[in-house]
């Protein structure tokens, strides 16, 4: 089981973007899914939520300016991101509560990390 994430990159402030995690491999069910991001010299925190339902919940700093969303049909998640800050600028990491097929519990998997750079 993997997780990919993709689509960071430079962006201007005022800008937006569009993450994207895929969870890959012998999945059986995908619980909870999100992000986490970490600025430069700062620990990870946990950015956005959405439980398998389609519930969803997000850290005060991105509310309203960031939507989380995902398929469940395709094992993905995305998180739209608008109106970016500089202080927006860190890696993001995807994170999933996964049952591999193989298992007879639920993990959490992490996603590589995508950088994403908000500056003029």
């Amino acid at each position: 089981v993997q997780l990919q994430a993709c689509g960071g990159g430079l962006v201007q402030p005022g800008g937006s973007l569009r993450l994207s995690c895929a969870a890959s491999g012998s999945i059986s069910t995908i619980n909870g899914m999100g992000w986490y991001r970490q600025g430069p010299g700062k620990e990870r925190e946990w950015v956005a939520s959405i439980t398998s339902d389609g519930s969803t919940n997000y850290a005060d700093s991105v509310k309203g300016r960031f939507t989380i969303s995902r398929d469940n049909a395709k094992n993905t998640v995305d998180l739209q991101m608008n109106t970016l800050k500089p202080e927006d600028t860190a890696v993001y990491y995807c994170d999933a509560v996964i049952r591999p097929r193989w298992a007879s519990t639920f993990r959490s998997y992490w996603g590589q990390g995508t950088l994403v750079t908000v500056s003029s």
